[in-house]
């Protein structure tokens, strides 16, 4: 029988070698969890401009157009916090980078409709603005799904869905 020949000094360099992978593959998790970590931090000291342009109540849609109660109640809770300068800003607004979506959406909704600035707009583009409503509403596009979730008051029934179709078609009317 032969002896097998134990050489401690090249298993010690194997174990060093193999201690090494080890403390390197930890090091790597480590870093993949803590640089997400550190970004998610800093990226909180980018914040979004929560403060709203001013509203002109000559220029305010409920003012100009004398919507009754139950019309404004309904765009209120639905419409006006994306889609007029009385925006309300949840909590979950001032963490990065939802901050982010929620004042690109914000922007968005103003850009394309602002009741705030209702006034401003021309006869044609006003009646315009209000077949848009009408559409978005039949076809479900308005409110925003994203924005349901998260404002449940905001979700419109069959009843209010029906009286704001017929509301803004009896403001569609050329005068």
């Amino acid at each position: 029988m032969t002896a097998i020949e134990i050489n401690p000094e090249g298993l010690q360099k194997k174990r060093s070698w193999e201690l090494k992978i080890k403390i390197k593959t930890i090091m790597k998790k480590k870093l993949f969890i803590i640089i997400p970590l550190v970004i998610i931090v800093l990226i909180q000291f980018i914040q979004i401009d929560t403060k709203n342009p001013e509203v002109k109540i000559e220029e305010d849609y409920f003012n100009l157009t004398k919507a009754p109660k139950e019309i404004a109640d309904i765009l209120k809770a639905s419409c006006y916090d994306c889609h007029s300068n009385e925006s309300k800003y949840p909590y979950y607004s001032k963490i990065a980078p939802i901050s982010w979506l929620v004042k690109n959406h914000i922007n968005e909704g103003r850009e394309h409709l602002n009741f705030s600035e209702w006034g401003t707009y021309s006869d044609e583009k006003k009646i315009s603005k209000q077949e848009e409503c009408i559409k978005e509403i039949e076809d479900n596009e308005m409110p925003l799904k994203s924005y349901t979730l998260m404002h449940s008051d905001a979700n419109l029934t069959s009843v209010s869905k029906a009286k704001l179709v017929e509301w803004f078609k009896l403001q569609s009317v050329p005068l």
